[in-house]
Order: structure tokens, then C-alpha cells, then sequence
């Protein structure tokens, strides 16, 4: 009886084993084939007139500079904002809050904001930001948007980081006649920036791979402009601009020009962080 139960669990654990194996490498696979398929095909759409001009309806040239100024003038802006409120939040929930159900309703909201659909976003943005408080159709507003949608994932991800930072590094800077606030600093901030790298980095993606959200609020427009004019005028971001190449306009060589500058920028800033997180890790335990 014992080994018929042995025998089982074994061959349980066998077909566990090889489920997961293959579930793993059908998600490598598909991973590298979209990765091999997007590059492939829109690698050799991208030239230096494609990256340094903007369109010209005289001459009917295509040029993605504005909309490259546009991500980036976006991305720029809302981290700005977000990584500071989501942060702070997330330390103020876990390090000073003494409600714990008022921490649990803050967290289960921050849960089901986290569920709800870009395209539900873009519409309260664009009620909000654009009428209400007439900043019409501009990056600021679609920024803010975005705030909102990447405000629980930075909140939620850096308190799971401040949990696990184990209590007797915080008693044993209190022990040492550190404050509340400088513990938090030198302490606990430093232990958990993984954390909050990677809430940075999930941010930055769904950043740049947003569309639905800054049709209603970012808008088309596909003009050059600095930052601080930029940032209060309409403008479509790269998502944007691979919609409207690809939808409005069938240019399907450009926008898979498009897909493959936003996976190598995601890979950059990715890397980036990445290293960042290393070298941060590497001198707070030198």
C-alpha cells in the first residue's frame, strides 16, 4: 500500500514536473517568436528620415520624430509624479498608518483599480483633466491619466517591498537613537529598492505600450514641439502614432517600424534600471 502511494506521488510530481517544463517553454517560445517577428519586420523599416523628421502632408513624407519627443515628454512627466505619491504612499501605509482597516480598504481599492480597463481611464481622464479642469486635449492630461493608472502598481509592489525588510533592522536603528523618518531613509528604503525598481519598470511598460487611455486625452497631433510647449499641447505618442499608421492609414511597414524602437526603448530602460538596482544592491552592502 505504502510504495502503490509512493509510486503515485511520483508520478504526479513527474507529470507536474513536465507540465510546468512545457508551459515554461511555450512561453519562452512565443516570447521569442513575437520578439523575432517584430524585430525582423521592422528593422529594416527604420531609417535616419523615419527617426528625425516629422510628417509633411505636402510632401507625403512619413517622418515619428514628434511622436518619439511625445513618449518620452509623457514617460518623463508621469513618473515625476507617480513614483513620489506611489512611494510615499506605500510608506505611509506600511510605516506610520495605525488603522489596519482602513489599510486594508486603501489596499483592496488599489487591488481593483489595478483590474480596471485603460479604456475606462481614458474616458474619466478626459472628463476630468480635459473638461473639468480645461487642460484640454494635451500630454499633461494624459499623463495625469496615466498617473492614475500606474499609482496603485508603484503603491502596491513597493508596500510588498517594505514588508519584507525584517523588523529588527528597524529596531535596531531606533536602538541606536535614529528617528521614525531617518530609519525609513537609511534603512528600510535602502533594503527594499528592488522593490521599487520594479514597480519603476512595470510603470515605464505600461507607459509606453498605453494607446487606449491617450486617444481620449494626449490626442493625434503630430507636431514638433520642446518640452515645456509639449507638454501642454496635444500630441500622439509612439502607441498612438503605430494605431494610426496601422489602422487609419495602412502603413503596416511603419508601424512595425514603430513596435520594434518600442521594444528596443523598453529593453533599454529595462537594462537601464536593471543595472541601476545592481550597483544601488552592491554599495549598501559594501
Amino acid at each position: 500500500m505504502k510504495n502503490g502511494l509512493t509510486m503515485k506521488r511520483r508520478a504526479y510530481a513527474g507529470a507536474m514536473r513536465v507540465l510546468m517544463t512545457l508551459g515554461a517553454a511555450l512561453t519562452l517560445g512565443l516570447t521569442l517568436f513575437l520578439i523575432f517577428y517584430v524585430l525582423r519586420e521592422g528593422l529594416p523599416n527604420i531609417t535616419w528620415k523615419l527617426l528625425s523628421t516629422k510628417p509633411s502632408y505636402l510632401t507625403e513624407s512619413i517622418g515619428i520624430l514628434p511622436d518619439i519627443l511625445n513618449t518620452l515628454y509623457i514617460l518623463l512627466a508621469a513618473l515625476v509624479i507617480v513614483l513620489p505619491l506611489g512611494v510615499g504612499a506605500a510608506i505611509y501605509l506600511n510605516e506610520y498608518a495605525a488603522n489596519k482597516k482602513v489599510v486594508a480598504v486603501i489596499e483592496y481599492a488599489a487591488e481593483t483599480l489595478s483590474g480596471i480597463p485603460s479604456i475606462i481611464y481614458g474616458l474619466v481622464g478626459m472628463l476630468f483633466f480635459c473638461q473639468f479642469l480645461d487642460m484640454q486635449t494635451s500630454l499633461l492630461a494624459g499623463a495625469l491619466t496615466l498617473v492614475i493608472m500606474n499609482l496603485p502598481t508603484v503603491m502596491r509592489t513597493t508596500q510588498e517591498s517594505l514588508k519584507t525588510v525584517p523588523e529588527g533592522y528597524r529596531e535596531g536603528a531606533f536602538a541606536l537613537g535614529a528617528g521614525k523618518w531617518r530609519t525609513i531613509r537609511t534603512v528600510v528604503l535602502p533594503s527594499c529598492v528592488d522593490g521599487i525598481l520594479t514597480g519603476c519598470i512595470l510603470s515605464i511598460g505600461r507607459i509606453l505600450g498605453e494607446s487606449a487611455a491617450l486617444l481620449f486625452t494626449a490626442g493625434f497631433a503630430h507636431e514638433l514641439n520642446g518640452l515645456a510647449q509639449g507638454i501642454t499641447s496635444a500630441g500622439a505618442t509612439l502607441t498612438v502614432a503605430l494605431y494610426v499608421y496601422a489602422k487609419e492609414q495602412g502603413e503596416f511597414g511603419v508601424a512595425f517600424a514603430i513596435a520594434a524602437i518600442l521594444l528596443i526603448l523598453s529593453f533599454v530602460i529595462d537594462l537601464a534600471a536593471t543595472l541601476v538596482g545592481k550597483k544601488l544592491k552592491g554599495e549598501r552592502e559594501q
